[in-house]
Parts: C-alpha cells; structure tokens; sequence
C-alpha cells in the first residue's frame, strides 16, 4: 500500500483542488456575463484576490500531487481525486451559501466508504518509480486512439448525456495520463534535479495533455448534464490510473475473490457520484447546465436562475 505521506499529499491534492474550483467560481459571479468571448474577462479576474487565491490554489494542487506521485503508487494517488467533488461541495457550502441536501449527503458517504473498501480490497503495492520508454509507446498509443475514438463520437452526437458522457471519458484518459507522466517527471527530478526534470519529454507531456485534458473537460460540462459526465470522469479517471499504474510502474493490486469487494466498493463510488452530480450546489460549482444557458447581455445582473 501506499506510504501515509502520499496519502496525505494527495488528500490535500484534492482538497487544494476543490477549493480553486470554489474560489474561481466565486470570483466569476462578480464578472458581468456576455454573450460570446471576452478579452477583458482575463483582467478583470486579475484584479479580483479571490481568483488569484483559486490560481494559488492550482499551484499548491499540482506541487502536492508531484509529492504524492513521487512517494506512493498511482493507482492509490489518482483514484483518491474522487474526493475532490464532495470536498468542493463542502467548501462551497461554507463559501458560497447554498444546501447540501440529504441525497447529497448519502452521496458524500457512498463516495468515501466505496473509495476505502475498493481500495483496502486491492491492496495496491508501490511498483517502480520510472516507466522505460518501451512500455510508454503501447500506452501512449492506446490512450490516443481511446480520447480519438471518444472525441469522435462526441463530435458526431447533438447536446445531450451520450455526447457530454464521451468527452468526459476522453477527458478521465487525459487525466490518467498526466499523472502518469507526471510520476515519471517528478523521477526524473529526483534523480537528477532541475535540468533531468525539464530535459526529459514526459515534463512537456503532462503540460499539453493536462492542458487538454481541461479543454475536453469545459467540453463535456457544456455538452449535457453532470449526471452524464461526471460518473463517466471519477469512475475512468481512477479506474485507468490503476491500468497504467500496472502496466507502466509494476504496481500490484490483488484479484481472485478479491474481486468481489473491489466491485462493490467502485459500485458504490458510482452511486455516490450519480447522486452528487444531482445536487444543485455541485451544478453551480462546476458551471454544468441540465439545459443550454440563456445568454445574458454583458453588465446585466444575472438573476437567481443563472447562479
């Protein structure tokens, strides 16, 4: 199993994560709403501390998640960014106002029991701490033809679930992968310091694809519900870092009747994320429409309905 200090480091990943969602969110509620792309949207969230402090936020995410990457298996760190909804939604409770109603609750529970009992039945053992490049190749190209094929058929649906659901399964492979390459580059630092870190191709591999990655994502979230994509994204974001945790990093988990608890456990986490992307505070926060937005004209204010 992983060491307490990865645990640890990604628990705060996770939470570092979920405040910049809040803090962003509340800073885009004091910029006026238009209708199409705005150049000035850049500044006037610059002049905002609020979103600064979600921006400081990212930072202190990625820089928790290299420590926990470097320390402990990525088939334990990754799937524990499941958190990061319910660690949101509890935040932005407190943040931004808002009800957590009961099935909110039931939902946090499910989450958090499902994660611990999958987690204690595999049993995930810390592999290597560097891929060669002869396992990346096959994974590169799997991941690739897998985000192609979801994007496709994203692309040939209308609005909807099916096509907010594939860009979400497209994004969770960006997701697995970045962490993966970012596990190697913090190797690559540890090994041989800075000039190792920013020579090697898996530094500038985790920027593109994590850049992507949030491009699919923004994708996904104006596609159709959350109720479509987000148990496609928590549930193939963990599931896939422990593929690639396996066949980059010889990272073990146990199988036989061991099984049977596993998939309980993930059967749980999927419950719990279906009843938590219902949950109005967790639409708000992640700015998903159930139905496409009304435009409303720059420096009008928006009403209840559009927050």
């Amino acid at each position: 199993m992983a060491t307490w200090p990865a645990v640890l480091f990604a628990l705060l990943a996770a939470a570092s994560n979920a405040l910049a969602t809040v803090l962003q969110r509340r800073a885009a509620r004091t910029v006026p709403l238009s209708a199409g792309l705005r150049l000035g949207l850049l500044v006037d969230l610059l002049h905002r501390a609020v979103w600064l402090g979600g921006m400081l936020a990212v930072v202190a995410a990625a820089c928790f998640q290299a420590l926990a990457l470097s320390q402990g298996a990525l088939s334990v760190v990754q799937p524990l960014f499941v958190l990061e909804l319910p660690l949101a939604l509890l935040i932005g409770r407190v943040l931004l106002g808002g009800r957590i109603p009961r099935s909110g609750w039931v939902g946090v529970g499910l989450l958090v029991v499902g994660l611990g009992s999958a987690l204690a039945a595999a049993a995930p053992t810390i592999g290597t701490t560097h891929a060669p490049f002869d396992r990346w190749v096959p994974a590169l190209a799997v991941c690739a033809a897998v985000m192609v094929t979801a994007v496709g058929a994203a692309l040939r649906r209308g609005a909807g679930g099916v096509r907010a659901a594939c860009f979400a399964g497209a994004t969770a492979v960006g997701y697995a992968l970045t962490a993966a390459m970012l596990k190697d580059a913090t190797h690559a630092w540890q090994t041989g310091g800075p000039a190792a870190f920013f020579s090697t191709w898996q530094t500038y591999g985790f920027a593109l694809t994590g850049v992507l990655a949030i491009f699919l994502l923004e994708n996904a979230m104006q596609s159709g519900p959350l109720t479509a994509s987000q148990p496609v994204l928590t549930l193939g974001d963990a599931l896939l870092s422990l593929s690639l945790g396996v066949t980059l990093f010889d990272e073990r988990v146990r199988t036989g009747w061991w099984l049977l608890p596993e998939a309980v456990g993930v059967a749980l986490v999927l419950w719990g994320a279906v009843l938590l992307s219902r949950v109005a505070l967790a639409r708000d926060l992640t700015g998903a429409q159930d139905e496409a937005p009304a435009v409303v004209r720059e420096g009008t204010e928006p009403g209840p309905a559009d927050i």
